[in-house]
């Protein structure tokens, strides 16, 4: 089974987005039994709380449901569970490998690289407007796509 985390700052955006992206596209390809999806976040401020309502109605235009996701923290235990984890920017990344145990910084990667687009960081919509929103799912979907690609050599 693969295992794999997004990581944001908040896990209210970006990373929900993302957990939601990618699990719709497993799902599709009827791969849901070979995966293991979740997504946190690198600070504590909306543990449990569910996504931001301008990621949810982005994303459910699109067919994904972010409905029954829950905010949390990255945890100590994330990094040994998680075969890959995903982080939406640079800063996160750092965060991550602040606090990863050495033996499991392999793990650790920015997710948007994986993806067609030239940019390398996932930008953080909350502050912006609903274009911000439709951005971030472009980038997460083809980021999506080329690491199902990688995965499966296809």
């Amino acid at each position: 089974m693969n295992k794999i985390l997004f990581v944001c700052l908040g896990n209210i955006c970006r990373s929900p987005s993302a957990q939601g992206v990618f699990q719709a596209k497993i799902n599709k390809m009827g791969l849901a039994d070979q995966f293991f999806i979740d997504s946190a976040g690198t600070a504590a401020w909306h543990i449990g709380k569910s996504p931001d309502s301008r990621s949810v109605l982005a994303a459910q235009a699109r067919g994904y449901d972010l409905s029954a996701l829950q905010a949390r923290q990255v945890d100590d235990t994330d990094f040994e569970r998680f075969d890959y984890i995903l982080a939406m920017d640079a800063d996160n990344l750092q965060n991550l490998q602040e606090s990863c145990p050495k033996g499991y910084l392999n793990k650790l990667a920015l997710f948007l690289p994986y993806g067609e687009f030239p940019e390398t960081f996932v930008p953080d919509p909350y502050y912006g407007g609903s274009q911000g929103f439709e951005r971030v799912l472009d980038l997460l979907e083809s980021a999506s796509d080329g690491f199902i690609k990688q995965l499966f050599q296809v």
